[in-house]
């Protein structure tokens, strides 16, 4: 299992915790959609968070969005995520360059800047739930911190990294979130607020080859860890010539039909894989006949 995720709890399921492992599935991300070293980790980063996020929803079929409409270069990101961790993803501009910050590390919040977080929470019922912030930082892991706090009330430090190599390739990708329960006690919450301060960052936990599960140790071990299970994660789009053929019935058949009169094949392009799919004209004209 290269890329998986660990689900743990600790003092006494006052602390719930996941934390993650996503190189392969950034490294993916990052070839489908050939993406420039900061929107590889500014995608990278809401994947993590989407994978360890949809693990946590209840439900065989609930579906979670992580959306970011934003002011910077890179103009937005989407991601989204099923209960059994496969995610999926795209960056608006994926070829944004811009200048290391000072800390000489990626500038994903320059890349972001300003703008807004929305998390879309499907669960089945007649309207999906649906969460909004401001963008804190533009880093993401800070920002997902405070939709935590201000709009779900659950205390949560939430950490993301990607770390690359000077070829462009993934040397290391994760992060953890880490929840407290409501009846935390005073002294647990303090005792947590202190270790996490202590940890200068995500990415030199990552870059020491740290798995998951000695993340979790490193953040938890004092407030008597259990790991409670493991689960795969991976950059999995469930697109189809069917489902693209779905799609394209719902933009009605005035369109389609004058689609056929130009007497050219279409190409559907798949946001999320980068898969293209191509329709002949007599196939736009089986869809049309289907559709009566």
């Amino acid at each position: 299992m290269s890329d998986y995720i660990v689900r743990a709890t600790a003092g006494n399921n006052q602390i719930r915790a996941f934390a993650a492992t996503t190189k392969e599935l950034v490294e993916h991300a990052k070839n489908v959609h050939n993406t420039s070293p900061i929107a590889t980790a500014a995608l990278g980063r809401l994947l993590t968070a989407g994978s360890m996020m949809g693990s946590m929803m209840k439900g065989e079929k609930d579906l979670l969005t992580l959306q970011i409409k934003c002011s910077g270069p890179i103009g937005g990101l989407t991601v989204t995520a099923d209960s059994n961790a496969n995610v999926k993803g795209y960056v608006f501009n994926p070829e944004v360059m811009l200048p290391p910050n000072p800390q000489g590390k990626l500038d994903v919040g320059k890349a972001l800047d300003l703008g807004v977080l929305s998390v879309i929470k499907d669960m089945g019922l007649k309207e999906p739930y649906t969460g909004q912030t401001h963008l804190v930082s533009g880093e993401i892991a800070e920002d997902l911190t405070y939709y935590y706090a201000t709009s779900e009330q659950v205390p949560s430090s939430v950490a993301l990294g990607v770390l690359m190599n000077k070829d462009n390739t993934v040397k290391q990708a994760g992060g953890f979130i880490i929840q407290l329960m409501p009846f935390a006690e005073e002294a647990i919450v303090d005792k947590l607020e202190k270790k996490i301060g202590e940890i200068t960052s995500i990415t030199s936990l990552l870059d020491e080859n740290k798995t998951p599960e000695m993340i979790l140790e490193y953040i938890l071990g004092e407030f008597g860890l259990d790991i409670l299970d493991t689960i795969q994660t991976k950059f999995h789009c469930n697109c189809t010539k069917e489902r693209v053929e779905k799609a394209i019935v719902s933009i009605g058949k005035k369109e389609i039909g004058e689609m056929i009169a130009e007497d050219k094949p279409i190409e559907v392009n798949c946001h999320f894989c980068n898969t293209h799919y191509n329709f002949e004209v007599n196939e736009l004209k089986e869809i049309i006949k289907r559709s009566k």
